[in-house]
């Protein structure tokens, strides 16, 4: 099962505790016109023990029944994260049967330490369908070849997707003043990497290419890589020319380095490579996102070779 993640945050906050304000997003009507809809307020709840809950108000951008996601542009979560564009997983495919773009919404979302579940929306007001920015619809698709790129790694060096042509490539987008997703992603790979055996891990390679290029320079991602635990013998992590970054982003459908409000706005997403440069998998999102799962998947494509 694909799940998806997509967050739309400003680059220039300086909070490293929680996730950073998209300062130009389109803001959401006031609550009072809850009094508006009438007939059209729908109330869905469904249980959710996992985590704290928060309460959030916001305007929906995406509804994805088939993936249990839904992207929210929604105001300051009390307590959790402020203003941001990303999505949410739920508890229940059946909470997003009556919601679509544009729908002005409450609703409570409960963390569970690595993923934001919404477990309760209530419409306040209808509205039109919303163009939002990145498209999960976009991302590469599994069976396709891996558009190639090249870049410089966190020591100078240029290097890219033909250089590991007969390994297995695990290949993800990051930048290294997340507020939080990012940090999550690489934790998840660098414990895919620590629990993989020689004999695999030689097999394979890991890469991170950089949403923010001008701020993440190779020092600064080789400082980020060496804190989260990354064996950089066999994980490259990339940044490169502003345009050249960009235009890898876009390839691989994940969204922009910068819009041009000056945002980062991306879809969170890991693709699977195969030694011929095919993508053979797809993990969208954080939960479910299982290091040993991805194990598992790493270890079978390469016995196929």
């Amino acid at each position: 099962m694909e799940l998806r993640l997509t967050h739309r945050v400003s680059p220039q906050a300086e909070d490293p505790k929680g996730p950073e304000r998209a300062v130009s997003r389109r803001r959401t009507k006031p609550r009072r016109l809850a009094s508006l809809v009438g007939s059209a307020l729908v109330s869905l709840a469904v249980a959710c023990s996992r985590g704290q809950a928060y309460h959030g108000h916001g305007t929906v951008e995406d509804v994805q029944s088939e993936t249990k996601q839904i992207v929210i542009a929604h105001d300051d979560i009390e307590g959790l994260m402020p203003a941001m564009t990303m999505n949410f997983d739920v508890a229940d495919a059946k909470l997003l049967d009556t919601l679509q773009s544009g729908d002005v919404i409450d609703f409570d979302v409960a963390f569970t330490g690595k993923a934001y579940v919404v477990t309760k929306a209530t419409v306040v007001e209808r509205g039109a369908p919303t163009s939002g920015g990145a498209k999960l619809s976009n991302v590469a698709p599994a069976d396709d070849p891996a558009p190639p790129f090249r870049l410089t790694d966190q020591d100078g060096n240029a290097i890219g997707l033909a250089d590991w042509h007969g390994k297995v490539v695990l290949l993800d987008f990051i930048w290294t003043r997340c507020p939080g997703p990012c940090p999550i992603l690489t934790g998840i790979h660098a414990k895919v990497q620590q629990e993989m055996s020689p004999e695999l891990r030689a097999k394979t390679h890991f890469a991170s290419i950089s949403l923010d290029p001008t701020r993440d320079t190779p020092a600064v991602l080789r400082e980020y890589a060496q804190k989260r635990g990354a064996d950089l013998g066999h994980w490259s992590f990339l940044t490169g020319a502003p345009a050249d970054v960009d235009a890898v982003v876009k390839s691989y459908g994940v969204g922009s380095a910068k819009t041009p409000d000056g945002q980062i706005e991306h879809v969170v997403v890991t693709f699977l490579i195969d030694p011929n440069g095919q993508i053979r998998r797809r993990y969208l999102g954080l939960d479910g996102h299982d290091p040993k799962q991805i194990g598992r998947d790493l270890a079978r494509l390469v016995a196929t070779q």
